[in-house]
């Protein structure tokens, strides 16, 4: 008899159908990583994605009957947070129009430090940190297939059937949001001195 731990997703969504709840926690396991990252790269905020990550698997919860085991689990959960973080955009915008600043009142940039920081880990954090500002502010035609290739390392036929459109428009998007990303990085800046 096959283990909890090996069970395949299609497997556990079914015990999980027939109530066995275990079976659902055992598939929120074996998915979180991945989710959040994914999820945190969409967003670009640590605990936005963390809210986002959690409504993605209420919801997959609630619509465990409409899984198809034919198709990949973690395609289907993909499919759900895009949507939740969709949904996410469209309050913020909401939030926007009618208090006029960021969503939760935070500041959007914070005040450079005027001594230069010899660390490189620093460094690099914080062009992490800009990379992930940056694809934040990339609109979901863009940022979607760029996050899905890039960063999940889908196949383009695959992120294709996440979205819902051709291999041939991923790639197009994907070449745009490297470019509109290369603009708002200002890579040549941010390279250094030569």
């Amino acid at each position: 008899m096959t283990g909890p731990d090996e069970a395949s997703d299609a497997e556990l969504t079914r015990r999980a159908l027939d109530g066995e709840d275990h079976a659902f926690t055992q598939l929120m396991r074996r998915h979180k990583d991945w989710l959040y990252r994914f999820v945190r790269r969409y967003v670009g905020d640590a605990d936005a994605a963390y809210e986002v990550v959690q409504e993605s698997f209420v919801a997959a919860w609630r619509n465990l009957a409409r899984y198809d085991p034919g198709r990949s689990f973690s395609s289907w959960m993909r499919a759900i947070a895009l949507n939740k973080c969709r949904d996410r955009g469209r309050r913020e915008t909401v939030r926007r129009v009618f208090f006029g600043a960021d969503p939760g009142g935070e500041e959007v940039a914070a005040a450079p430090d005027p001594q230069p920081r010899a660390d490189s880990s620093l460094i690099a954090t914080e062009r992490r940190r800009a990379l992930d500002r940056a694809i934040a502010q990339l609109p979901a035609k863009l940022k979607e297939p760029l996050i899905l290739t890039v960063f999940e390392e889908l196949s383009q036929q695959a992120a294709g059937e996440v979205l819902g459109v051709s291999a041939k428009t991923i790639e197009t998007r994907v070449y745009r949001a490297r470019r509109r990303l290369a603009e708002l990085l200002k890579i040549e800046d941010l390279a250094g001195p030569a």
